[in-house]
């Protein structure tokens, strides 16, 4: 049975009418738009983590192609307890002329895809915002099998920021963004307290509380410690020790969790098998370099694991497949494009003649097993071409790499 009065749900929805048509101020495109158009018959689902620009990115679309459409935030203090029978009192509300609903974190609403599929039988453009990506999913695909689109979201890339923060492409604002990140909320204030709160309200709200765990201090030293290890290679088992934690079972549910909440991403080593793989050692790479600095005194320190951090993340962004490789060395990414091999990419903060063998060895070792001729290191600054048992090593600084 429904608690929620129609009027409450009415006055929300008129209040953040109101908020959300107001003229955006500061907000840069997001890269996202730039190829983007409307699937004309899909269900459209924007999901990242929270605070990360989704609601914003749907404004843009709202005024750029459904200036009349009807949107609607789950995340409202006044509609705590909304349920699925509340959804055709919303639908009254709504004006039935509406040309495309915008619902903002939908997944706080159990059975939420009951109701969208209506308004997708009847004809409606609908888009979701939610910062689960599991419990999108798993909804998606019962009801919505076929019918949706998924759009993930991150905070900003290295040229979003440049244009945020209005400066030019330079080694030293690099490694300011290297420093502070991507999350609009922070740059705007720098106030470090904005990324901390973030990160604690991820792990015991959305995690802690919706999934039951009563060992809150242990999650978040686990999701610390991963955080600020970032590209170091990890156990499930290593971790239980390490921790204290009952099992690896319940290693392996916390941190499917926080990739849930988007906190985190693994990174598989290559294997030829799906079988390998998933038997193999994961690292882990944080969202966020400026989240991870804020929340870690040590990754601050390590200016190569921040780098190694930032180039994951601009490889994620670009949407090709990554694996680390590892055989007798090691290479910090083997990057696929359409299941064919792409590039070898190592990161490394300076190359110098003391690491210079450390720091190619994998890489050609990796070049030697797919068959490539040329691979790069991802440097803070240098540039440079060296020629190492055959094989092209380019040195490219990572403000270059990230805008290219």
């Amino acid at each position: 049975m429904s608690s929620l009065l129609k009027t409450s749900i009415e006055h929300a929805f008129l209040d953040q009418k109101a908020l959300f048509e107001q003229k955006v101020v500061g907000h840069i495109p997001r890269t996202f738009l730039e190829s983007y158009e409307p699937h004309p018959t899909h269900i459209e689902v924007i999901s990242g983590i929270r605070r990360c620009g989704k609601s914003t990115l749907m404004r843009q679309i709202m005024n750029a192609y459904y200036p009349d459409a009807a949107y609607f935030n789950f995340e409202d203090a006044r509609i705590f307890g909304f349920q699925v029978s509340d959804f055709q009192k919303l639908d009254d509300i709504i004006p039935r002329n509406t040309s495309a609903y915008f619902f903002d974190e939908i997944q706080n609403v159990e059975h939420w895809e009951v109701f969208v599929r209506q308004l997708h039988d009847r004809g409606k453009k609908v888009f979701v915002t939610g910062s689960n990506a599991s419990l999108l999913s798993r909804e998606l695909g019962t009801r919505l099998t076929g019918r949706h689109l998924k759009h993930d979201l991150l905070p900003f890339s290295y040229m979003e920021f440049l244009e945020y923060i209005h400066v030019d492409n330079t080694p030293e604002v690099y490694q300011d963004y290297l420093n502070n990140g991507g999350f609009p909320e922070y740059l705007d204030t720098r106030n470090t307290q904005v990324l901390q709160n973030l990160f604690k309200d991820i792990l015991l709200r959305d995690i802690a509380v919706r999934h039951g765990i009563r060992n809150t201090h242990a999650l978040m030293e686990l999701a610390l410690h991963l955080i600020s290890n970032s590209g170091k290679e990890t156990s499930y088992n290593s971790l239980r020790k390490m921790f204290d934690i009952g099992s690896t079972n319940t290693v392996s549910d916390y941190i499917a969790w926080m990739e849930d909440a988007w906190i985190l991403f693994q990174l598989q080593r290559f294997g030829r098998s799906q079988k390998s793989r998933t038997a193999s050692p994961r690292k882990v790479y944080g969202i966020d370099t400026g989240l991870v600095r804020a929340n870690s005194v040590s990754f601050s320190k390590d200016t190569g694991r921040g780098l190694e951090n930032a180039i994951f993340l601009h490889l994620k962004r670009s949407g090709y497949e990554l694996y680390y490789f590892r055989e007798q060395k090691e290479c910090d990414f083997v990057v696929f494009e359409n299941k064919k091999i792409r590039e070898c990419i190592q990161v490394c903060h300076e190359v110098t003649d003391e690491n210079l063998q450390r720091e190619t060895s994998g890489l050609i070792e990796a070049l030697n097993t797919f068959g490539l001729e040329e691979g790069s290191i991802i440097t803070s600054h240098q540039k440079d071409k060296l020629t190492i048992s055959d094989k092209t090593i380019h040195l490219i600084p990572a403000h270059e790499f990230c805008s290219a």
